[in-house]
């Protein structure tokens, strides 16, 4: 099992941007992003605060309907460029 990156909340959102998901609002410190296929996110954005890991993961397994290791792969590619 690959481990989770540690991710700041305007880094996750930066990055589900490149996966093709865009900001529908912002309220208060939290940023609400939907994809053309429908799944949706909420991602909190609390200044310069670390997601907390199982926060994360619930992003990952129930919003994105992503496997954690497909994520890592992802990330790890979009570190890349």
């Amino acid at each position: 099992m690959s481990k989770l990156p540690v991710f700041k909340g305007r880094r996750l959102v930066k990055f589900l941007e490149s996966l093709g998901f865009r900001v529908t609002r912002i309220k208060g410190s939290h940023t609400r992003l939907i994809s053309e296929d429908g799944r949706a996110t909420t991602v909190p954005v609390h200044g310069n605060k670390d997601i907390p890991k199982g926060l994360l993961r619930k992003i990952i397994r129930e919003d994105l309907a992503m496997s954690l290791e497909d994520f890592t792969e992802l990330y790890s590619r979009y570190k890349g460029k």
